[in-house]
């Protein structure tokens, strides 16, 4: 079968690989859709960061350059089952939570499995990956998605790691917050906020295209931090207060800043974006506002309430799709696309079939 692998910075190629079989426990499945995520593009432009380089494999997989298989966005169509598999069946539609954990360090014998210390994602740290015609995972992985087509399944990751964010965030029904960067998770927090009970959400961003995203995508206000003091601008919003939460989604040391300027005396901040470079942050700016800055990494049995969101209608998630292609095309049509025409697309999809 096709698949995209990782060689190196700037380096994916589609190899010919043995098409893999569900072991006891596992399901097989034909991928329809796969997302190309940021941190796909980080590993692109700036890896090998998740996946396991030549000479150091990963603790759980045993992977290793150049045999890791990528592609953690997707979804399909179950094609196989192992045995003492129940539950799911051939012909269903599922959705993948994309882990490797080894579930018994602190983090995961706390039901934390997200930050688990030899933590792994399918896609970034095995021989498994959506962007390859057949899949196999453990079915403890596996979310049914029912009626739900699966490309609108290929977004329930992305989505799912917003929905982390601001169940972590602790906003109340009716607060107010500020979404930093109108990039694909900037544009899904936004989303997520909106469908779980926000009341005022305020996006920043500078470019134009991805402006007019932010508004589509649920945003009461749009600020361009090249026009305005975003700090002044939000504490006018909210009556001198500042907002109650502010997540910064764009991994740049300025919008950390503004970002800790933007919320009231004792609101948090979450970090969402994965940075390529070492974060500087003015602590005495957190202590003197005695400020919550917190990391929120993925999810954490969050896909069932993030697929029930797209089952009722709270997220309308095919506006998030910008571009759909075939695998052969996944570098110049979809990595380079994303990198060089960022502020047009949002969401990319890649059949490999």
């Amino acid at each position: 079968m096709k698949a995209a692998r990782y060689y190196g910075q700037g380096d994916i190629r589609i190899d010919d690989i043995p098409e893999p079989t569900p072991g006891p426990g596992q399901v097989q499945i034909a991928v329809d859709w796969c997302g190309i995520c940021g941190s796909d593009l980080h590993e692109f432009l700036e890896g090998p960061i998740f996946i396991p380089p030549k000479g150091s494999p990963h603790p759980i997989t045993g992977a290793e350059l150049p045999a890791v298989v990528m592609g953690h966005e997707f979804a399909g169509v179950v094609s196989g089952v192992g045995a003492d598999v129940t539950g799911v069946s051939e012909g269903d539609r599922v959705a993948v939570e994309p882990y490797y954990v080894c579930g018994e360090c602190s983090a995961c014998t706390a039901g934390r499995y997200n930050i688990c210390r030899k933590l792994g994602f399918i896609g970034l740290s095995g021989f498994e990956g959506g962007f390859a015609e057949t899949c196999v995972v453990d079915q403890k992985w596996v979310h049914q998605l029912g009626d739900l087509p699966t490309d609108v399944g290929a977004l329930v990751e992305p989505l799912a790691v917003a929905y982390h964010a601001v169940r972590l965030s602790g906003l109340k029904p009716g607060g107010t917050a500020v979404v930093y960067g109108a990039g694909p998770i900037g544009l899904v927090t936004v989303a997520s906020l909106k469908a779980t009970g926000a009341g005022q959400v305020i996006s920043v961003e500078p470019a134009a295209a991805r402006k007019a995203k932010a508004t589509v995508a649920g945003a009461d206000v749009v600020l361009d931090p090249t026009e305005t003091e975003v700090g002044d601008a939000v504490r006018d919003l909210t009556g001198g207060a500042g907002a109650d939460v502010a997540f910064e989604c764009a991994g740049i040391d300025a919008v950390l800043a503004s970002a800790i300027g933007a919320v009231r005396p004792g609101g948090r901040v979450v970090n969402v974006a994965i940075w390529g470079h070492p974060a500087t942050v003015q602590m005495n700016d957190l202590v003197l506002s005695e400020i919550d800055l917190i990391g929120s990494l993925a999810y954490c049995g969050d896909h069932p309430d993030t697929i029930k969101l797209l089952q009722d209608g709270k997220v309308a998630a095919d506006q998030f799709i910008t571009g759909r292609i075939g695998l052969d095309d996944i570098v110049e049509g979809g990595f380079r696309q994303l990198i060089d025409n960022k502020e047009e697309n949002v969401k990319i999809l890649v059949s490999p079939r």
